[in-house]
């Protein structure tokens, strides 16, 4: 049982590789919204621009599920990945903290341009240590080409990943995909759902 949950979760790290990516780096699609309905094979979803995708997933998929997670569950050493605002003095204030589990270490480390909103930006690295600020905490992230300090708030999101099952997509569930390839007839494809349990929701 052992290997197996091991060999699962090295699937997990590599499907999620392109996990932060910036989306230049990929000839694929990014679709964030809520699915309206499951038509056999296919999910509808509405996306978050009000327009409606049809989405399939390939043979062997893997489904992520996004689970609540508290700032107390950090600790110096964890890898993390942050969506966020740079602020005036160079830190970046965070709209949600992901913490990774440790079989995706390294999943899409640095820092780049990001598009959960205008002007946002995306950290992924390794918590050096945490410090208590005037608006939170702040996360000291240090990654291979720089370093960031991150600033929580009470809004900040703070979740982390499990992994999820198909059935437990249905209407109503939130749903992220890093990298859909667009069909021939229209639909678009993906290998990986993450999604929202229990009617919580990725932000991204």
């Amino acid at each position: 049982m052992v290997d197996k949950f091991l060999r699962v979760l090295a699937a997990v790290s590599l499907a999620l590789f392109c996990f932060a990516l910036p989306a230049s780096a990929q000839d694929t699609t990014r679709i964030r919204g809520m699915v309206e309905r499951i038509d056999g094979p296919v999910f509808v979803v509405k996306t978050r621009d009000g327009s409606e995708v049809k989405l399939t997933v390939t043979d062997s998929p893997l489904f992520v599920a996004i689970v609540p997670a508290k700032m107390s569950d950090i600790k110096p050493g964890m890898f993390v990945g942050s969506a966020g605002m740079m602020q005036e003095d160079g830190s970046q204030k965070a709209i949600e903290v992901h913490i990774f589990p440790e079989s995706m270490r390294g999943t899409g480390e640095g820092h780049y341009d990001w598009d959960l909103v205008p002007k946002s930006k995306m950290t992924n690295g390794n918590v050096e240590h945490a410090v208590t600020g005037v608006d939170g905490p702040v996360l000291s992230v240090k990654y291979k080409d720089g370093e960031k300090k991150l600033v929580v708030t009470p809004q900040t999101v703070v979740v982390t990943y499990e992994m999820g099952k198909r059935d437990e997509i249905l209407p109503g569930t939130k749903i992220f995909v890093a990298a859909a390839k667009k069909q021939a007839d229209g639909t678009f494809q993906t290998p990986r759902i993450t999604y929202g349990r229990n009617g919580e929701g990725p932000a991204f």
